[in-house]
């Protein structure tokens, strides 16, 4: 068994994510203890839902896909009732987050004192595609401007997350657009937002996100008036 990493909660949205999962699980219960992970299931239509069961996961399954906001949503209702619980971090199921990065996560935050710690992405000299990696640079720069803060990766959904935050905030989105709304509010509470280097993963993964309707989305919630 490898060191421990103490304090935390892990929250896993997943969507028909059966070709990644047992791999991720099994590499993080390494560090977490299984009773300390939380999958939601995105109303998958595979085998993710028995993978996390094998595994000894606590697994919430919505009935049909809502998205991955949706997801979170649920999954952050849950844990911020559950006074056990003391930071989460949010890590996807695809394998594009390492779980050994998250001790990176948690030193960053010890050592600051964020509310909020955010994976940061390389986005040169990595195999991130170039639509990636340009979509990236357009949304932190705007949402930077939006909420006059340096968000230097506003799309990376590999973060830690305070249990004060979750009890003072709440999501309306059910996309990919419900990290930015998150991120939004939570400069506008005054949260503390910093960020630590994480490793760049992409592998030719299937991707979930529709890239018109996401954008559009994503257009709405940065002009919306929180």
């Amino acid at each position: 068994m490898d060191e421990r990493i103490d304090g935390i909660t892990v929250l896993i949205p997943a969507f028909n994510a059966a070709n990644t999962l047992d791999t991720l699980l099994a590499r993080l219960t390494r560090y977490v203890p299984p009773e300390k992970v939380l999958v939601v299931n995105d109303g998958s239509t595979d085998e993710t839902l028995s993978i996390a069961e094998r595994r000894g996961i606590k697994v919430i399954s919505l009935e049909k896909n809502q998205g991955k906001g949706a997801a979170l949503r649920k999954g952050f209702d849950v844990l911020q009732n559950d006074p056990n619980v003391k930071d989460v971090v949010t890590l996807d199921a695809d394998l594009q987050h390492r779980p050994e990065d998250i001790s990176r996560l948690v030193q960053k935050k010890r050592q600051g004192g964020a509310d909020i710690v955010i994976g940061l992405r390389n986005r040169t000299g990595t195999r991130m595609p170039i639509h990636r990696v340009l979509s990236n640079a357009i949304t932190s720069y705007l949402v930077s401007v939006r909420t006059r803060t340096n968000i230097l990766d506003s799309q990376c959904g590999f973060r830690l997350i305070g249990k004060n935050v979750l009890l003072n905030m709440t999501i309306e989105s059910s996309g990919f657009e419900a990290e930015t709304e998150f991120l939004i509010k939570a400069i506008k509470q005054g949260f503390k937002i910093e960020f630590a280097p994480i490793e760049t993963i992409y592998s030719g993964e299937q991707s979930h996100m529709t890239n018109w309707k996401t954008t559009m989305n994503f257009i709405k919630v940065l002009f919306r008036d929180y």
